[in-house]
């Protein structure tokens, strides 16, 4: 599972940034709101490189931006092959690429804390990534379907629901 879970999850995280990189652009055209370089400035504190105030370094942003967003399908895809699957777990996952990129962003301090941002922006900044997680959540669940029902899913078809009395299945049917 994991194999295909990795080359999947690049797959599907790879579609999900392309998804949210149209939708920026076409948000950026209706409102004019420029790029953002904090993708490029986070990872240039991160690998230590040289920043250079006032240049913006678009092909680093370029690696940042498309980079997290394949590697966190990866994520994504072990949630669906695990049988987390649909709308709820592609909101849960967009909780997960929102925290990503704050822990990065922050720790760096490169960033600022979502709740210090003007409203504006940080509805901009939820859209986006929303839009990023549903998308990178469809390519991930339609990928792992093909390999059937994950173990949670089994597990659940036992009884729907969640009750005390039903454990979980034998480990050669998980």
């Amino acid at each position: 599972m994991i194999k295909r879970a990795l080359w999947q999850g690049l797959l599907a995280g790879t579609a999900g940034v392309v998804v949210m990189t149209l939708g920026e652009k076409a948000e950026q055209r209706l409102t004019g709101r420029p790029d953002s370089h904090v993708p490029a400035r986070t990872l240039e504190r991160l690998t230590g490189r040289a920043e250079r105030p006032g240049r913006q370094p678009v092909a680093v942003n370029r690696a940042m931006h498309f980079g997290q967003g394949a590697l966190l399908g990866v994520l994504r895809s072990v949630m669906a092959h695990a049988g987390l699957r649909g709308p709820v777990s592609s909101a849960q996952f967009a909780v997960v690429r929102l925290t990503n990129d704050q822990i990065l962003e922050n720790a760096t301090g490169v960033g600022a804390p979502p709740q210090t941002w003007p409203r504006k922006e940080l509805v901009v900044d939820l859209l986006h990534k929303t839009v990023y997680a549903f998308a990178t959540g469809a390519v991930a669940d339609a990928l792992a379907a093909r390999s059937g029902p994950g173990p949670g899913q089994r597990h659940a078809a036992l009884r729907p629901g969640r009750h005390a009395d039903v454990g979980p299945p034998p480990r050669h049917l998980a």
